[in-house]
């Protein structure tokens, strides 16, 4: 079995110079690609379970399919709970399997996040597993606005919740269908002045490839998340599998057709990060 904690990942991309891509996860077949295609490429990667993967598949069956995926493959795989709002869907998700829970408090007032994300972090550690935390929030294309993260508090968080990971936004947004934008790399070095933590960007499909690329060999950003790009190359195959013989109506054949073009477009994405090849063991 390859199940890795977060920690088990991140440390050494942080060490090394690369980092680790976080897949969101909204069914068997994509996850099933992302593990195919990280074994191919002999990179970790990070299976996550969001809000809507969860709202379709329960946290127990999504634990079981991701530690088998992870006995498939030879590379590192975690069992990632991603956006967890409430101590018990963390607590379900550690007796599910999960290596690892990210606690999303990035929408209350500091002090409330710290508490509750350090009671997250003393759970999962307690238990073995990781913990990632956000502080500033990220926000969503056309809808909530980001709130950036203050340095100052972001090395309060780091210090006092004891998370292994910290999301952090610096001009990323969640669920952007371009690459326009950009990080604020000034902002991301002040971070990284106060903090030696592995540090986050969700909405990293909105993220130019060539700045994941300098971020991942250049900064403590060690995970970029990854699902809006997945989404619509999984969109457009099965678009196409489905147009291609309109009479079908078995969806196992209409679904195996997504799974090539989901492995060509994962591997696109987690060879955008540096590679743990030159890593010094």
């Amino acid at each position: 079995m390859t199940l890795a904690t977060l920690t088990d990942v991140l440390q050494p991309a942080l060490r090394n110079g690369y980092a680790v891509a976080g897949l969101v996860t909204l069914g068997w077949e994509d996850m099933r690609a992302y593990a195919v295609a990280a074994d191919a490429l002999g990179v970790p990667v990070i299976l996550q379970a969001g809000p809507s993967c969860r709202a379709h598949t329960p946290l127990p069956i999504l634990g079981k399919m991701f530690r088998h995926l992870a006995q498939s493959v030879s590379v590192p795989v975690v069992a990632h709970l991603d956006h967890g709002y409430t101590f018990d869907e963390c607590d379900e998700a550690l007796q599910s399997g999960f290596t690892s829970l990210m606690y999303d408090g990035s929408r209350k007032p500091l002090l409330q996040n710290i508490d509750e994300t350090a009671r997250i972090a003393e759970m999962a550690h307690g238990a073995g597993i990781s913990c990632e935390g956000e502080i500033g929030f990220v926000g969503y294309a056309n809808g909530e606005a980001s709130d950036g993260t203050d340095p100052a508090e972001a090395a309060k968080f780091a210090r006092e919740t004891g998370v292994d990971a910290m999301a952090i936004s610096v001009g990323n947004v969640h669920l952007q269908q371009d690459q326009d934008g950009g990080l604020d790399e000034p902002r991301i070095r002040a971070i990284e002045a106060v903090t030696d933590i592995p540090l986050v960007i969700h909405g990293g499909s909105g993220v130019p490839a060539a700045q994941r690329f300098a971020l991942a060999t250049g900064s403590n950003i060690c995970k970029f998340n990854i699902g809006t790009e997945l989404r619509m190359a999984f969109g457009a195959a099965l678009r196409t599998a489905v147009q291609n013989d309109p009479d079908r109506f078995d969806r196992v054949q209409i679904l195996a057709e997504t799974h090539d073009p989901v492995v060509a477009a994962a591997r696109r994405v987690l060879s955008g990060f540096g590679h743990p090849g030159k890593e010094q063991t």
